[in-house]
């Protein structure tokens, strides 16, 4: 199946939580696309990229979309994760903004959310992970992408700061992955 993503850290997890399927990349597959997440939710977001990615290749498909929810702004940046500073901001621009403005409030929880679309043509199936914690006070680890490095765990530690076989077991995106385990090999 195709990993509907053009991100490394994705892919690899991906490939790590799903090690009993072949996953392609796009790259793999020769596909130069950039999805527009332009959906108001996660869910849809991952369904417009597994449908595209299907009509290009009519293969099996899984998407995801994720972000980082902030109980004291109100869920933001939410499915604006990625984007919400414009396209050129990087991660670490985006995670000291968002410990910047989580320092103005006392209440620093927060959840990650991943929803992880298959899609094979005739059949959709959406599971959704969401693990929760804290915005950290200052980017801590060396094992991240995206906000891994400012989202902390009840144990103080941030998913950065964990070894990949660990993170791989705990976060969002690998209890997404778990439950559409599950559901395809149920089918």
């Amino acid at each position: 199946m195709i990993a509907a993503t053009n991100n490394e850290g994705k892919l690899r997890e991906i490939r790590a939580i799903l090690n009993e399927y072949k996953i392609y990349s796009l790259k793999d597959k020769n596909i130069e696309i950039d999805v527009d997440e332009d959906q108001d939710t996660f869910l849809g977001n991952a369904k417009k990229k597994a449908q595209e990615i299907y009509d290009l290749t009519h293969e099996e498909v899984i998407a995801d979309d994720s972000g980082i929810c902030i109980n004291a702004l109100d869920g933001f940046p939410g499915v604006l994760t990625h984007r919400f500073l414009g396209k050129n901001a990087t991660p670490e621009i985006r995670n000291n903004y968002l410990i910047e403005k989580t320092n103005e409030y006392s209440d620093r929880s927060a959840k990650v959310i991943c929803c992880i679309v298959y899609y094979n043509g005739t059949e959709m199936i959406a599971c959704n992970g969401i693990l929760e914690g804290f915005i950290a006070k200052e980017r801590r680890g060396k094992n991240n992408f995206g906000f891994d490095e400012i989202f902390e765990l009840s144990d103080g530690r941030t998913l950065a700061e964990l070894p990949p076989t660990e993170k791989n077991k705990i976060s969002a995106r690998s209890l997404a992955l778990q439950e559409l385990k599950r559901k395809l090999t149920k089918n």
